[in-house]
């Protein structure tokens, strides 16, 4: 058991240190967030503003919530630490898994909250779309009229160019052309219509 526990926490060990590294230097992606930060494009009746849309998000389980790669490397590496460490105290095999396990459980739920935090910290200096309601922005991406399909535009929102989806249900919408803001559709789509209609 001690060769067990030796390797997860050197493998884990390893792997923490690459992943901080690359964090500090700034490389390191956010795949942690998936379930969080990542927002489907409306389609089908959502796309459209219909009744038909479901906007709550795909239940999972509360512990499957906090597995990712990174919590799992830092479960990992304390599994294998605190059960060399209860080896070494001449603890018992079993007492040590359990001291392993328990360590492991608290490393993995620690860097869950940590990155909880720090994900809410970034949504903080977030654009927040709501208030694109009545802007005026441009097509950047023809804009297929009467919902056929999703276009993109450009805006100038909370002092900064943002690129939003748009829909909208009039005219097909060239590249270019000046257009209004009238609903939010999404956590970043819009429904829009030519300034000129306006």
């Amino acid at each position: 058991m001690t060769m067990i526990f030796t390797a997860c926490a050197v493998f884990g060990g390893t792997l923490l240190v690459c992943q901080t590294f690359l964090t500090v230097i700034g490389m390191s992606g956010d795949h942690d967030f998936d379930g969080d930060a990542h927002a489907e494009l409306p389609t089908g009746d959502c796309a459209h503003g219909g009744d038909g849309c479901d906007h709550g998000h795909h239940s999972s389980t509360w512990f499957f919530g906090i597995v990712t790669f990174r919590t799992m490397v830092a479960a990992i590496t304390f599994f294998g630490m605190a059960g060399m460490t209860a080896r070494t105290s001449q603890i018992a095999e079993g007492p040590s898994v359990v001291i392993g396990l328990l360590a492991g459980f608290a490393a993995m739920y620690t860097v869950h909250w940590l990155m909880k935090q720090l994900s809410r910290l970034r949504a903080d200096g977030s654009v927040r779309i709501e208030g694109a309601v009545g802007m005026k922005g441009s097509v950047y991406l023809r804009v297929p009229g009467a919902h056929q399909g999703a276009g993109k535009i450009l805006l100038n929102l909370q002092n900064r160019t943002v690129e939003l989806t748009a829909w909208t249900s009039e005219a097909d919408l060239p590249t270019g052309i000046p257009v209004i803001v009238t609903k939010i559709v999404g956590p970043d789509a819009v429904e829009v219509v030519a300034a000129s209609a306006v």
